[in-house]
């Protein structure tokens, strides 16, 4: 028997597609965009498709990008000695919104799809390599694995601190980042 309402369960299927979206929060969605909102609903499409057809990947460090070069790459205020490692292009704006790091970027999505020499091109001019990725036994190997490439270039390798959470209690974190944050106590 098809569905009175398949365009409503179409657009409830895709909203629960979407990461973070769950089958309530999808139905919530798609009665707001098809009875109260629909000029929002339509120029939410509008840059859905918009941002689907012009954003790509910069050519230099695989950032999100309109042109060729993204907005960070072709910064000539950026220090251009610090290139961030990071696992995706989310990391970045995350990133930037502290407001407190001014170098650039180099994105690895997945490793599988590691190109060593693209690396090494974004690496000329740089002397430090900051890994910021998330704590785990596959971020921890693919730092290494990464360094080991790089061995002899002359660079300094950092990584983001990580343990405790500000304003959590003990009982509420996780066992690896209150490892982490004794194996990398520092003196006061």
């Amino acid at each position: 028997m098809r569905s009175k309402l398949e365009p409503f369960e179409s657009l409830v299927s895709a909203l629960e597609a979407m990461p973070g979206i769950g089958s309530k929060s999808a139905l919530k969605l798609a009665y707001h965009i098809v009875t109260d909102k629909k000029f929002e609903a339509i120029k939410l499409a509008h840059a859905i498709e918009n941002a689907v057809e012009s954003i790509r990947r910069c050519t230099k460090c695989n950032n999100l990008s309109q042109d060729e070069l993204c907005y960070i790459c072709s910064d000539d205020l950026r220090d251009k000695t610090k290139l961030c490692i990071v696992q995706s292009a989310k990391d970045i704006f995350t990133i930037e919104k502290v407001g407190l790091y001014n170098g650039l970027y180099y994105v690895i999505n997945d490793i599988e799809d590691f190109d060593l020499n693209h690396l090494k091109n974004a690496l000329k001019g740089v002397k430090e390599v900051i890994f910021a990725f998330a704590p785990s036994v596959a971020s921890d190997t693919m730092i290494l694995y990464i360094e080991s490439q790089l061995e002899g270039m002359d660079l300094i390798f950092s990584k983001i601190a990580q343990g405790v959470p500000t304003g959590i209690s003990l009982d509420s974190v996780d066992t690896l980042s209150l490892a982490k944050a004794l194996e990398d106590r520092v003196n006061l």
